[in-house]
């Protein structure tokens, strides 16, 4: 483990290759899991806000799933997941023309519709995140349907830190991702 800052960073952070490949995996990590996506709990707020933005591109399995329970549920360990449909689908995902599986919030985002972007967690994935008392834990998170993403990062010559990039600066500012940009530079020199 890498120390920047208050934080441990997994090695595999910095020595995986990572770039997602849609036209291989159309978007199977918004559908599959055995729960919704981490939900800080400021970002509650921000769901709710966002979503008469998104409602139109929900699927009415979704927006029935949401009138009753919300936009988050908690899952079986006590934190904030966004709510699913049936087991599997995030109710934020909707389908492009192609079959493949988007988030309907980052769509709107990048339409100019609403200023959420999307939760951090899918922002961040595969990263995710584990809190403990005084520090925070990032590590790698593999998973079958990310195996061509894998592939296309090593083909690319892109590792997981520098294909999050922009949601690591999202989550922990521009001091910190420069601090880690160096760390791995450092090690792979090693």
């Amino acid at each position: 483990m890498l120390q920047i800052q208050d934080t441990l960073v997994s090695f595999d952070i910095i020595d995986e290759y990572f770039v997602c490949d849609l036209s291989v995996c159309k978007g199977i990590c918004c559908v599959e899991g055995d729960a919704g996506a981490p939900v800080e709990e400021s970002e509650i707020t921000c769901l709710e806000k966002a979503l008469p933005a998104v409602w139109d591109d929900l699927s009415p399995e979704a927006k029935k799933v949401i009138e009753k329970q919300g936009v988050v549920c908690l899952d079986i360990e006590g934190e904030f997941v966004t709510s699913i449909v049936d087991g599997a689908d995030c109710v934020f995902t909707c389908y492009d023309e192609n079959g493949y599986c988007k988030c309907a919030i980052e769509k709107a985002f990048r339409e100019g519709r609403t200023d959420f972007y999307k939760p951090i967690s899918c922002h961040l994935y595969p990263i995710r995140i584990t809190r403990y008392s005084g520090f925070q834990a990032l590590n790698y998170h593999r998973w079958r349907v990310c195996g061509a993403a894998n592939v296309l990062g090593k083909k690319q010559g892109v590792r997981v830190y520098q294909f999050l990039k922009e949601p690591l600066i999202r989550k922990f500012g521009e001091e910190w991702y420069t601090q880690l940009s160096i760390a791995a530079n450092e090690l792979a020199k090693k």
